[in-house]
């Protein structure tokens, strides 16, 4: 019986073993783990659905694999020990066998939303990692991964037609390729800059790409490249900020509660202002502009692996102690690498804070699909005017970077201006 790679995140394609938790010939129990998956996001840990004993590991500790491609391969009870006799389509990570249903419809092309990405994830009622049957036009049933289905429909090719050299016949990426037509006369891949050779001394500290930092490339590049950016940038009084801070967190420590950060503030604010201006709490679509009903903004976290996007859901309707403490809940859990895929999907928009750095001020690249991001800099003390005379005063830099696909300059100040209202009178979004 084959183990397959599981799909642990809606933007995973791969994942890289990270270890093994079995040897070949351990005996394995169902719920034990029997390996951690690095994926784009996080590392998490896949556990065996039967009982059995770990015959091969076909993929070692820092090798990586499709999802639905085969890691490893056990034999259950009752299985002859060449595992020759083992169940059709029997696979580690699969839900039982069910009679025939209708096959999957294609995916829309629109993004997403916070509601569905996780159901997008795998079909309902299967653990992460099945590889579901599909259908060509000739209706004859198949075998391939969601990834493979995915480019299918992306390149117009009937998997109906081809045929797999995977397990069981099932069609894997390497089949889609060689039955994928290369365009005629097609632009550069935009990886294609990183590629260029680089000269290496025996000084320099070759440092490989892991699942995530790729992720992050390519994401970003993409980004840059498809979604035409605009910037508004606006400094803001940052004195009631501080000053609400002060008052709020004299009071949670005099009742023995976690304190609240700046940062706090700045996502409860934004998410009130999201509430507000609807456009842009939106995604771009192929065909369409999706208005999302929900908000669910994104908190951007650096950790030694690269930078994750943790979702505060439902930002607009907490408090702000609930978000003070699932912020810094997340926060952990990124740098811990312990995020669920739940954790870090369906955001709506996204705040990214380098404040604490002494950054002042930065734009930052919006998080596809979304229609924006804003960059937050760091509370500073220098002069002002206060009723006529000069005085020191505390002022905050904030930078929206917007996808003008999806909001006009005039839809973006607003939202600004509003979203300024609110960190300068902070009193109107908490309460």
């Amino acid at each position: 019986m084959d183990i397959l790679m599981p799909r642990l995140s809606d933007t995973m394609e791969e994942g890289v073993v990270a270890s093994w938790h079995a040897k070949v010939g351990d005996e394995v129990h169902a719920g034990d783990v029997l390996v951690e998956i690095e994926t784009d996001k996080a590392l998490m840990e896949h556990e065996s659905y039967q009982d059995g004993v770990l015959t091969e590991i076909l993929v070692p500790e820092g090798g990586s694999a499709d999802i639905g491609a085969p890691i490893g391969r056990m034999r259950v009870a009752g299985e002859p020990e060449d595992g020759a006799a083992a169940p059709t389509g029997a696979v580690e990570g699969s839900a039982p066998a069910q009679p025939e249903a209708p096959a999957e419809p294609a995916a829309a092309a629109t993004p997403s939303t916070p509601d569905t990405a996780t159901a997008a994830a795998a079909p309902s009622g299967a653990p992460s990692g099945t590889v579901a049957p599909a259908a060509g036009t000739n209706g004859a049933r198949v075998r391939a991964t969601p990834l493979v289905r995915r480019l299918a429909r992306e390149s117009g090719v009937d998997l109906g037609t081809l045929t797999g050299s995977g397990p069981g016949g099932r069609i894997i990426r390497a089949d889609l390729d060689r039955a994928t037509p290369a365009p005629a006369a097609a632009p550069a891949p935009v990886e294609q800059p990183a590629a260029v050779a680089v000269p290496v001394t025996e000084d320099d500290e070759v440092t490989p790409l892991g699942s995530m930092r790729r992720t992050i490339a390519r994401r970003l590049a993409d980004s840059m490249r498809t979604a035409p950016h605009f910037y508004l940038t606006r400094t803001v009084d940052a004195g009631p900020m501080g000053q609400l801070r002060a008052e709020l967190n004299a009071k949670l420590v005099a009742a023995d509660r976690p304190k609240i950060s700046l940062n706090d503030i700045v996502l409860r604010a934004v998410a009130v202002a999201l509430r507000r201006h609807p456009e842009m709490n939106s995604s771009f679509g192929e065909d369409a502009i999706v208005t999302h009903n929900r908000v669910h903004v994104g908190m951007a976290v650096a950790t030694p692996a690269g930078l994750v996007v943790p979702v505060l859901r439902d930002a607009d309707t907490r408090s702000l102690t609930d978000i003070a403490g699932t912020a810094r809940e997340l926060a952990g859990k990124a740098r811990d690498r312990k995020l669920s895929p739940a954790e870090m999907t369906g955001s709506t928009f996204t705040v990214s804070n380098l404040g604490m750095f002494g950054v002042d001020q930065f734009t930052a690249v919006i998080n596809p699909p979304e229609a924006g991001i804003l960059a937050v800099g760091a509370l500073r003390e220098e002069p002002g005017v206060v009723d006529g005379a000069v005085a020191v005063v505390k002022r905050m830099t904030v930078t929206l970077s917007v996808d003008h696909r999806v909001v006009d300059g005039a839809q973006g100040a607003q939202f600004l201006a509003d979203l300024a209202q609110l960190l300068e009178n902070p009193w109107l979004a908490v309460v």
